[in-house]
């Protein structure tokens, strides 16, 4: 015990592990929704298009997360401009945009003095600088997320599952669309410093991914998602400790493990059930005529 807890009674890992938990609360409402409607893609690009905003910002003296809100917004707005036109699908136009932004910010960076160094930071994050005024900023941004999954339940479920069906049934599937970014826009800007641009990826899609063979209704997706995105976070930061290694970045791994592991076992179990369901398909011997 006196292992598992000594890494946390240090005043800066206790801020990130209740960062991180924050986090990952945050990411599991946005997640689910993203992984239900294959919107991994369009995640993983602003979670990258954010780079430019938080770089200029910071060469700039201005606020990061600004900056970053900023820059996710423009994203969000380019891929739904882009993404109209008939002649290119959507996955086109949100790899277009996703190395354009990519390739902005680390133009912007490298005009500062501390290329590698405020590059690295950007991408990875620093979960271990986690401050006290960081906290309430993800406690608001927490409640918020809580709000906007409460309200919008109906028309994101309708969305997830049938577009067409949420037009017919009047839940306004465009305002449903916008507000669903916005969701997935406050989950990555308030993340990006605990895991970076890079790795915030990790906490959005792997926890919801790895809950899904084993749920079938979404409010247990998500609470499931909450529950594994803390344990990685926990787990992330112990090993990280120990290890030397870097926190964020373990921390990301350990739910991406969390996933792969998740889908071996239900993998497994689906085997065994097609084996039992063989067996009881496959007629037995017959004994209605005994050979004398």
């Amino acid at each position: 015990m006196e292992w598992l807890v000594a890494p946390f009674e240090v005043g800066f890992v206790q801020r990130a592990l209740w960062g991180g938990v924050l986090v990952a609360l945050i990411c599991a409402l946005a997640g689910t929704w993203v992984v239900l409607r294959g919107m991994a893609f369009l995640g993983d690009a602003m979670s990258h298009g954010m780079l430019p905003g938080i770089a200029l910002a910071s060469l700039l003296g201005g606020n990061l997360l600004a900056g970053a809100a900023v820059s996710a917004v423009v994203m969000a707005a380019g891929v739904t401009v882009v993404g109209r036109s008939p002649r290119l699908s959507q996955d086109t136009s949100i790899g277009l945009l996703f190395v354009g932004m990519l390739s902005l910010g680390v133009i912007v960076v490298s005009r500062s003095q501390s290329f590698a160094v405020d590059l690295t930071g950007f991408l990875f994050g620093d979960v271990l600088a986690v401050r006290q005024d960081d906290l309430v900023l993800l406690g608001i941004a927490l409640a918020l997320a809580l709000t906007v999954s409460v309200l919008g339940y109906r028309p994101f479920v309708a969305l997830a599952f049938d577009e067409r069906k949420a037009h017919t049934l009047g839940l306004r599937p465009k305002a449903a669309h916008v507000a669903l970014l916005g969701l997935l826009t406050l989950a990555i800007v308030t993340s990006f410093h605990i895991v970076g641009t890079l790795l915030v990826f990790g906490l959005l899609i792997a926890p919801p991914a790895t809950v899904l063979p084993w749920a079938r209704r979404i409010p247990v997706i998500m609470a499931g998602a909450a529950v594994l995105g803390s344990a990685a976070v926990f787990l992330g930061l112990l090993v990280s400790w120990y290890a030397g290694t870097a926190a964020g970045a373990t921390v990301s791994a350990v739910a991406v493990l969390q996933f792969l592991l998740s889908h071996l076992a239900a993998g497994c179990r689906g085997g065994r059930s097609r084996r039992a369901s063989t067996l009881i398909a496959r007629p037995g011997p017959r004994t209605d005529k005994v050979p004398s």
